[in-house]
């Protein structure tokens, strides 16, 4: 996906910049990721482990909204021995994130997640 500089629509996710290091996906996300919008982020990403990527930076400084669609998009990427890094989290991001692992502790019997942060 391209930003051609216009304004996403409500409800829009925008990959302002996709680049490569190595075998490292690094990604500038914008916008908002909900289930609906985050179908081209899932394909993107199942496109660059088709061909090899096994690392993934997430930069979501500009996401301004996200729900468990962005979680099933972060759950998916480790599968495989791939790994992932989030920089940068916007407030939303941080804020589902941490609803997340609280949730996680709360069930009876729950693994400990790992941090995505951190992996």
């Amino acid at each position: 996906m391209h930003d051609s500089g216009a304004d996403a629509a409500p409800g829009d996710i925008v990959i302002t910049s996709c680049t490569t290091l190595g075998t490292t996906l690094v990604l500038h996300l914008a916008g908002d990721i909900d289930h609906y919008s985050a179908a081209p982020l899932r394909a993107l990403l199942a496109s660059a482990a088709d061909i090899g990527c096994t690392g993934l930076v997430l930069d979501t400084a500009r996401v301004a909204f996200c729900d468990s669609g962005f979680l099933a998009v972060l759950d998916q990427w480790p599968r495989h021995g791939r790994r992932f890094r989030l920089v940068n989290a916007s407030r939303p991001v941080q804020r589902l994130l941490n609803a997340a692992a609280a949730a996680r502790q709360q069930q009876p019997g729950a693994c400990t997640p790992r941090s995505a942060a951190t992996s």
